[in-house]
């Protein structure tokens, strides 16, 4: 079993706790939007308050030899304040592994991925919120205002970078997503384009998901992108 913490840096509200909006909006699917076989069920999703769940993450446990085997790979979900649980919503997620040292990493839908940059014991907690956990590669994280860490938003395409104007961008689809010619239009639902997490695919205005990505490169550049750290 792996008891893991994580924040996404697209759902972080106000406080230190990750919105839900997801969830309150019920978009959020019953079973991994990434294609795993884990499934969940109605009940997990109407708990409210910090152990709301925000949305689906994948968990990787990868060779102490080789940080680029994957040895096991899990769907889990992502509590408000940031516990990485099982499908039933509270258990630690579990691996068919020996309870033994690996390197662990994680990922989401529309953010760039990251991994431990040693191994670690799964006997112990992974805290991915915290700077003291040193992760592979550079700036494998977004710190935020508070000083905890979390993911980088904006990766739309899932292609492992976060890319503003250019081929295969992350901005396009944002577009494209609310009919891609009046931009002004909004588009709800559970949608990868969706970068705040807020339930609604918007371009333009307060709250929009095309602004964090610009943000994320540089947000003066919008030609340099961002690359996700994993091997």
């Amino acid at each position: 079993m792996l008891k893991a913490r994580l924040l996404l840096a697209g759902a972080m509200g106000t406080d230190s706790m990750m919105r839900d909006d997801l969830r309150m909006a019920g978009v959020l699917p019953l079973t991994d939007p990434v294609g795993s076989a884990e499934e969940t069920s109605a009940s997990v999703f109407i708990v409210s308050g910090p152990n709301a769940i925000v949305d689906w993450l994948t968990v990787q446990l990868r060779s102490s030899l080789d940080s680029t085997v994957v040895l096991a790979s899990r769907g889990a979900v992502l509590a408000r304040d940031g516990d990485i649980v099982d499908v039933d919503g509270t258990s630690p997620v579990l691996f068919d592994l020996p309870v033994s040292d690996y390197f662990v990493a994680v990922r989401h839908r529309n953010h760039l991925g990251c991994m431990t940059y040693g191994v670690v014991s799964v006997a112990d907690t992974v805290d991915f919120t915290t700077s003291d956990l040193i992760t592979w590669g550079v700036d494998a994280r977004k710190a935020l205002p508070n000083g905890a860490m979390a993911l980088w938003e904006g990766d739309v395409t899932g292609d492992g970078e976060v890319k503003y104007t250019g081929a295969n961008n992350d901005r396009d689809p944002i577009l494209q997503a609310i009919g891609g010619v009046v931009p002004t239009n909004v588009s709800p639902g559970y949608n990868a384009a969706d970068c705040t997490m807020d339930g609604t695919v918007k371009y333009t205005g307060g709250s929009n998901d095309r602004d964090p990505i610009l943000q994320n490169v540089g947000g003066v550049v919008p030609t340099a992108t961002r690359l996700e750290q994993l091997p």
